[in-house]
């Protein structure tokens, strides 16, 4: 069985077809997948959207790319996260300063509001970066973010930032991008990464995996990115199905399990 770590099923593009979707992460033994939340006016029509299902589950945070939206308070995100067993973790958070550029005082402090929600709520981060390595490793060893754990999603960056971000309780995820011809640091990467901090993802309806980039995603192409790290280390695909489904319900252990066949 296979868990796509990172999703956004309530993205319209999505939503509207949730139905083929579910249909076809069961053919592809995708047995749960995490739908991330990116602003909170958006927020109970995702918790909505996930309720019905045993196989979804739901953060509340919002986006570092969100900047004319609702800002959060400490005690939004919390109650947010307490009003429902299907929030298991808080975020996307982070900092990306590729699309942006200074002043961003005001995304580092958001940044640093969700670390303290989770940190009072007991519930994994889930960190966006992009251009910011210096500042994200920065923030999180500031804020005590090694006391919630957490993942940085859809990893890009350098082995010594996954490496500071695995010594401060973090997981690593890798998307569809590590199957990219040109995605050679992070395949090498991918190489290193202890396999009991890997996780994989879709980060759908972007960033869909070779064969299918250029095309829509959805969780059931997850299977792509365990095959080309199975490809890239020299072990089986199910090595990294079972060892990637361990690690997601061990960082989001509010998630109940349910005994599925592994993959052949």
């Amino acid at each position: 069985m296979y868990v796509d770590s990172h999703c956004h099923l309530d993205f319209p593009e999505l939503a509207e077809n949730l139905d083929d979707i579910l249909a076809r992460m069961q053919q592809n033994q995708v047995g749960h997948a995490l739908v991330v939340s990116v602003n909170l006016p958006n927020w109970p029509r995702l918790l909505q959207l996930v309720s019905p299902h045993d196989n979804l589950s739901a953060s509340v945070g919002v986006h570092p790319d969100y900047e004319d939206t609702t800002e959060p308070t400490v005690d939004d995100l919390v109650q947010r996260a307490l009003s429902s067993e299907k929030v298991v973790a808080i975020g996307e958070t982070g900092l990306d300063y590729f699309r942006l550029s200074e002043p961003l005082d005001w995304q580092r402090n958001r940044f640093r509001t969700h670390i303290r929600a989770a940190r009072q709520v007991g519930l994994p981060l889930i960190v966006h970066t992009r251009e910011a390595r210096e500042d994200t490793l920065r923030i999180m060893k500031e804020e005590g973010a090694d006391q919630c754990g957490g993942v940085l999603h859809c990893f890009t960056e350098s082995w010594e930032m996954a490496q500071a971000a695995i010594d401060m309780n973090f997981y690593i995820s890798l998307s569809g991008i590590v199957t990219f011809k040109k995605a050679q640091e992070l395949q090498s990467v991918a190489e290193r990464l202890p396999m009991d901090r890997l996780l994989i993802e879709t980060d759908a309806p972007y960033l869909a995996p070779v064969p299918h980039r250029g095309k829509t995603n959805d969780p059931s192409k997850v299977i792509h990115v365990a095959e080309k790290i199975a490809e890239l280390r020299g072990i089986t695909v199910a090595d990294v199905a079972r060892q990637t489904t361990d690690n997601f319900y061990t960082l989001f252990s509010k998630v109940k399990r349910k005994e599925a066949a592994h993959v052949q």
